[in-house]
């Protein structure tokens, strides 16, 4: 569902996705902790966006390499994930993979009980210095660029929307009906709260099912958490980029809030996705209208006469296309 201009709701529903392949080479199975898992090459790659060659070469070199064995294979653990993280932190800000490698050794040097320095302790930047924090304060291996700080808890969510596994048939069924109840429930506000356990069920038997995070937005929103709300439209386009729904009402609320440049690419990947979405069309026009861009607001104001000739906002987009 989402809000509409005239403060309305439409009923979304998502297309059920196919299980994905099992077989001998698919990649370790993950939990719901991430912490506990381990994780393959090409997992990793796909987590950070970094080429396998790269993460194969590391491991060669001795730079970064996964820790864990099962049989014959090695899987990288958390544990790694937070060093690789802030290796390509490191890279990222500008430092040289040869600087890196020299901060790393100059850490075991400094404290030699250390085994893996950026996965071990909280590497930060103050000005253009990197710097080492553990638990006896802040000291200095090297100097150079660095801008780089993160929270393990964030990398622990990044873990989870990536490489999370696959919800099997029944699970997406299961979440599906549970969506359903949930949409059921949300137009009262006396069940909002039985609306949001059924969203919440939902996600944790199918995580992919973006639909339910717009959904709980929208009842952050009706509830004036604006803020919780745009975190989940976010949220659900973290699943899905081109949900019409998260994609307009994150257009929406920038609109809302005098932010007209910032609402219009949300308004247009909401009708890429979906050409006869209506609102989109009535709110890309007011927003192209408040940029100045008139010309472009016309097809709008008319296609969305077209879709809705008695909407709520007929006589606006009237009005308008009267004055053009």
């Amino acid at each position: 569902m989402l809000f509409g201009a005239d403060g309305g709701y439409r009923l979304t529903t998502p297309e059920p996705a196919g299980e994905a392949p099992a077989g001998p080479d698919a990649p370790a199975p993950a939990g719901d902790d991430p912490l506990a898992d381990l994780y393959t090459r090409e997992e990793v790659a796909r987590l950070f966006g970094l080429p396998e060659g790269r993460l194969r070469y590391w491991h060669r070199s001795g730079f970064l390499a996964p820790s864990a064995r099962r049989g014959r294979r090695r899987f990288y653990t958390f544990q790694d994930l937070i060093g690789l993280r802030a290796a390509k932190g490191l890279l990222d800000a500008g430092l040289r993979l040869a600087d890196v490698r020299a901060s790393v050794e100059a850490i075991r040097g400094a404290l030699p009980r250390v085994v893996r320095p950026l996965s071990e302790l909280r590497v930060v930047a103050e000005g253009r210095a990197m710097l080492v924090r553990d638990a006896e304060g802040t000291f200095e291996p090297t100097t150079g660029q660095l801008v780089l700080d993160f929270r393990v808890e964030a990398l622990r969510d990044d873990v989870v929307a990536a490489l999370r596994r696959q919800p099997t048939e029944a699970e997406r069924r299961s979440a599906y009906d549970r969506y359903l109840e949930g949409c059921r429930l949300d137009e009262d506000a006396a069940t909002h709260a039985a609306a949001e356990a059924a969203y919440r069920e939902a996600l944790r038997l199918d995580p992919t099912l973006a639909n339910a995070f717009t959904n709980l937005g929208n009842l952050r929103f009706r509830q004036g958490d604006e803020t919780g709300a745009e975190a989940l439209y976010r949220q659900a386009l973290a699943v899905d980029p081109q949900q019409p729904e998260a994609l307009y009402n994150l257009g929406f609320l920038a609109l809302d809030e005098g932010r007209a440049e910032e609402a219009i690419p949300r308004f247009e990947g909401a009708l890429a996705a979906d050409p006869a979405f209506a609102d989109a069309h009535f709110n890309l026009a007011l927003a192209y209208e408040a940029v100045g861009r008139h010309g472009d607001a016309r097809p709008h104001w008319e296609t969305y006469l077209t879709l809705e000739p008695a909407g709520a906002w007929a006589e606006v987009a009237t009005r308008h296309l009267e004055k053009g």
